[in-house]
């Protein structure tokens, strides 16, 4: 670690490895950050290191393994394609590195566990990015409902319809086994919104997932329903075949608060449909890799709040719905609008509890256990579609 001699603010020196989708969306928040300071990256792909070290004055490797070892590298951002995940916190852990894993945090419970296990032996933090349920409106439903105001949590829907399916894709994107799919790629950020706001304890669940297009043989949508330890109850319903998207119930307003430019219907699904499968790598290559500052992610500011599909949570004696501004609250008494600042997003926390827990000790609520307990519940969905059984979980933890 390094501190900043002007303001004496402990710094943590930052190893960024893969520089796609994830890391353009991950940049602004280590950018803003005054306890962050990124130093090295890591990519098989020559031209987005070159693009990167033109923007920023960083080491630069073609691995994670000489990356970590690198004494300019106090912590690594593992943003690779889940099937290498295990692998690559194996190499930061042995080389006492704390971690930023962006989810889900692998495709079996088994590498899971050794992931967590291989953190704790090494003494470093390993913060799985799940980052919408650390949006502003999903974390002031949650204060909401331990402060009281509506009673005891018992119900939550979050509903997302998108284009999902028909973006341009890598091939283990589209591999189940590989953690591709709705399920592992969406669905891990609708259940872990509904554990935080629910708790954290599942205690079953059950599910049907999808798989409606015989040329891309991955989910493209799910149906999971939730019960919870306390008796409380939650579904999660994603569609990401590019028909009906959930941005026409909210203001046009997409995940990360921006305001979606209307396009062709179907635009993605139609362009998708006109290519093969080798474009079609070339065009995600494209569109997905760091090409200059100008490709970073939502780094603008003045955005709306965040609408990761819509999500509806009900107490006993109230419900909670999403607005662009923040919340209303139907309490006994009528409906109160909190008003939610949106200079701060989920990566922006994801990033500062990260901090916390490095610098000052502070326990992530998004650690590897944590992580590992929304890989249960992508797995056990799996399972409950092909088995057509409820499944009960063994892995679930309490919110912190």
């Amino acid at each position: 670690m390094s501190s900043d001699l002007g303001l004496q603010t402990p710094v943590i020196r930052i190893g960024i490895a893969g520089l796609g989708t994830a890391t353009k969306a991950m940049l602004p928040a280590f950018l803003k950050h005054p306890g962050i300071a990124i130093t090295a990256a890591a990519s098989l792909d020559e031209e987005q290191l070159r693009n990167f070290k033109t923007d920023f004055p960083v080491e630069t490797y073609r691995s994670v393994e000489r990356m970590c070892s690198s004494h300019d590298v106090d912590a690594v951002y593992i943003a690779t394609p889940t099937q290498f995940h295990t692998v690559h916190v194996m190499l930061a852990a042995s080389a006492k590195k704390h971690m930023i894993l962006e989810k889900p945090i692998a495709v079996s419970l088994e590498e899971g566990l050794q992931m967590i296990a291989a953190a704790e032996a090494g003494g470093v933090t390993m913060v799985v990015g799940h980052s919408h349920s650390f949006d502003p409106p999903i974390l002031k439903m949650r204060e909401v409902l331990e402060s009281g105001t509506i009673g005891r949590f018992r119900m939550a829907h979050t509903w997302c319809y998108t284009d999902w399916m028909y973006r341009p894709r890598m091939r283990e994107e589209l591999q189940t086994e590989l953690g591709g799919g709705v399920t592992f790629r969406q669905g891990s950020h609708q259940f872990d919104i509904i554990r935080l706001v629910g708790g954290g304890k599942v205690r079953s669940i059950r599910a049907s997932t999808g798989v409606w297009d015989s040329q891309r043989r991955t989910e493209g949508s799910h149906v999971v329903f939730f019960e919870f330890e306390d008796g409380a109850s939650a579904t999660a319903v994603y569609n990401g075949y590019d028909h009906f998207h959930t941005t026409e119930w909210t203001n046009g307003i997409g995940e990360w608060g921006e305001q979606v430019k209307p396009g062709g219907y179907a635009s993605n699904r139609k362009i998708i449909r006109a290519l093969d499968t080798e474009q079609e790598q070339h065009l995600k290559s494209r569109r997905s890799g760091y090409s200059g500052k100008q490709s970073m992610i939502h780094a603008d500011t003045g955005l709306q709040q965040p609408f990761f599909g819509l999500t509806v949570v009900s107490g006993e004696r109230g419900d909670i719905r999403q607005t662009p501004e923040g919340l209303l609250v139907y309490g006994e008494e009528g409906v109160e609008q909190l008003q939610l600042p949106n200079d701060v997003n989920g990566r922006d926390m994801v990033v500062e509890e990260f901090y916390q827990s490095v610098i000052h000790g502070k326990r992530p609520v998004h650690d590897g256990r944590w992580g590992l307990a929304n890989l249960e519940i992508c797995l056990a969905a799996l399972q409950s579609s092909r088995e057509k059984k409820e499944i009960g979980l063994n892995y679930q933890v309490a919110v912190k």
